[in-house]
């Protein structure tokens, strides 16, 4: 993934909501989200290249997303980002899988990884250095830096999402219209990460339409005490809208 927002315990109904675009090069393969064959407790797209996930919802309530951290200077990891994804939605407990990976997170190229596991909500990452904190209730944004960090696209997603939560059983329509927001930011106002600044124009927006690299899915999950509800909007070159799922996970 490559911009999050969630509110955690603020709304009358969802312990859990999370918003989120995966952003990824078109000629990377890639399965739609549903149960997957080899865990058919977990349900996501897939990544066909190197086999783990972006994002994961587990039968038991349990969330798992990834993104990465752009600093604009090679990676060093050997292990891919999405094998952290269904680790943590498959971990049992999950808070232990967790602390041990503190121990090999330098396996793995930069990387911030939210994980829920039915009450508390777990941030996990590697850098600047390995570090594993509980996030407080409340909306949080994360996109390829911090926790958190006020961007200009993660400051419009946080304020779709506070408007959500604010209209109790909203349509889950306005939180993919605000995935689907296309506008870049300002020159003035756009992050210095590393990238030339083309790039960064272009990495500004919620949504990115191109031929070779844009947004690949946009997904909403919703966590109840009894289910998960998963919904994932497809989309090809150009912004293309390949197609939809939703899909009521019952609780176990």
């Amino acid at each position: 993934m490559c911009l999050i927002a969630f509110a955690l315990n603020l709304h009358s109904r969802y312990r859990l909501v999370l918003a989120a675009n995966r952003d990824e090069f078109h000629a990377r393969p890639s399965a739609a989200a549903d149960f997957h064959a080899d865990a058919p407790d977990l349900f996501g797209g897939r990544d066909l290249q190197a086999g783990g996930s972006w994002l994961l919802a587990a039968r038991n309530g349990q969330v798992a997303a990834v993104t990465n951290v752009r600093t604009g200077q090679p990676e060093s990891g050997l292990r891919s980002r999405g094998e952290l994804v269904r680790r943590a939605a498959a971990a049992d407990p999950l808070h232990d899988e967790l602390q041990f990976l503190q121990a090999t997170a330098a396996h793995y190229g930069r990387f911030n990884l939210l994980a829920y596991d039915g009450a508390r909500l777990w941030f996990a990452g590697n850098h600047p250095e390995a570090r594993v904190f509980a996030v407080d209730d409340g909306v949080h944004t994360l996109s390829n830096a911090a926790l958190d960090t006020p961007w200009p696209k993660t400051r419009r997603l946080q304020a779709a999402m506070h408007d959500w939560i604010g209209q109790g059983e909203g349509d889950i329509a306005v939180l993919l219209d605000a995935l689907a927001d296309p506008r870049t930011a300002p020159d003035d106002q756009l992050p210095r990460t590393g990238v030339p600044l083309d790039w960064e124009r272009r990495l500004s927006a919620a949504f990115i339409v191109g031929a070779d690299y844009g947004t690949r899915a946009s997904t909403v999950v919703l966590v109840g005490d009894d289910h998960v509800r998963f919904v994932e909007r497809r989309f090809g070159p150009h912004g293309m809208r390949l197609g939809d799922t939703d899909r009521i996970i019952e609780r176990r």
